[in-house]
């Protein structure tokens, strides 16, 4: 019986535990041209005992930024900004996955440095507010992409892995989940498409396949993981039918062998156990936990194999050393959320560890 504190394949690497920490946007990104900085490389380096870190949501391109102060990896500078994040991580013999996220939909002109609309499957505005340099701000109804649209967006997903490759990073994770691009391609709500990106389960997989598939040969698949979040209705996201989409999705991936599968598990936390039989590789899940955080007890997870690696947000938000205070059994820092998104140190870089 494995337990979360031994050793664990991730495609190419061997991950020292099966504790991952989870992507989690902090908005810190303040350097010229959505460029991470030094502080962050002090946030990531103070967790890097974690078996896997995957990073906050990374935009691929301009156009996919979704939230002010989030780090891009499409431009030289933002490549060299990196380095010393991914350098720190190393060398306390962690491992770090960039996770790159392309927030579709969910965006607004404001964040843009040139005049441009956000872009998804079809032109179906999100209900709600998002929150801006300004701000929070209605969404705006996006753009449909074209053909030639969605050909940019998978040669941008795949040149923003090499880009990451570049900066240092071992892999990375593409964000086919909360309701951003990937995962609006994914819906029946946002996707409206009747050509061979949407009209049905195969048109609406299409564009996460084509994305993993570039992606697996630009960098070897086996750097490359996918995050997936069945049914999850965040962002205004509806998928009716989910179950056959995702059948579908894990039987065409299969045959890529990408690293990992990674699930945040929506309100259907009973299909999970059908997801970890089909997919054939390693699975790291984030347990489906309403109004509260996964916590000690989900190591039982582990042992007894409904998932290889466990990810952890919150408390890893708020115990640089999560995995130590796991193999004691606590004691835990509560995250202040508060001091989640934006500002200095506070909240970020200063929790104790034991």
């Amino acid at each position: 019986m494995p337990t979360a504190f031994e050793p664990v394949k991730i495609g190419r690497y061997t991950a020292r535990n099966r504790v991952a920490m989870a992507p989690m946007t902090r908005s810190r990104a303040t350097g010229p041209g959505g460029s991470p900085t030094e502080l962050m490389a002090t946030y990531y380096g103070q967790r890097a005992t974690a078996g896997l870190i995957i990073t906050e949501g990374t935009q691929p391109s301009e156009i996919g930024q979704g939230y002010p102060y989030t780090p891009g990896l499409h431009s030289d500078r933002q490549i060299e900004a990196w380095k010393p994040i991914t350098a720190a991580v190393h060398e306390r013999g962690g491992l770090i996955f960039a996770q790159l996220m392309h927030a579709g939909r969910i965006g607004h002109p404001s964040l843009f440095a040139q005049e441009m609309t956000s872009v998804t499957a079809s032109p179906v505005k999100a209900a709600g507010t998002i929150f801006t340099p300004e701000g929070p701000q209605e969404f705006v109804t996006p753009e449909a992409l074209t053909a030639d649209g969605i050909a940019q967006t998978i040669t941008d997903f795949s040149a923003a892995a090499q880009n990451a490759i570049e900066a240092g990073f071992d892999g990375v994770e593409l964000h086919g989940a909360n309701g951003y691009l990937l995962h609006q391609f994914l819906s029946t709500n946002v996707n409206q498409r009747t050509d061979e990106w949407g009209g049905s389960v195969e048109g609406r997989i299409r564009l996460v396949v084509e994305v993993a598939t570039a992606v697996a040969v630009a960098i070897g698949a086996d750097r490359v993981g996918l995050r997936i979040s069945p049914a999850n209705p965040v962002n205004d996201i509806v998928e009716d039918g989910h179950r056959d989409t995702y059948r579908a999705l894990i039987a065409a991936l299969n045959p890529l062998e990408l690293a990992y599968l990674h699930i945040a598990e929506g309100p259907d936390p009973e299909f999970t156990p059908e997801l970890r039989k089909l997919w054939e590789g390693t699975l790291i899940l984030n347990p489906f936990t309403p109004k509260a955080w996964t916590d000690l007890d989900a190591l039982k997870l582990v042992e007894d194999a409904s998932t290889d690696l466990l990810s952890y947000g919150a408390l890893f938000l708020a115990n640089p050393d999560l995995p130590a205070r796991l193999q004691a059994g606590g004691p835990f820092n509560s995250p202040d959320y508060s001091t989640a998104f934006g500002g200095d140190e506070t909240g970020y870089t200063d929790y104790p560890a034991l």
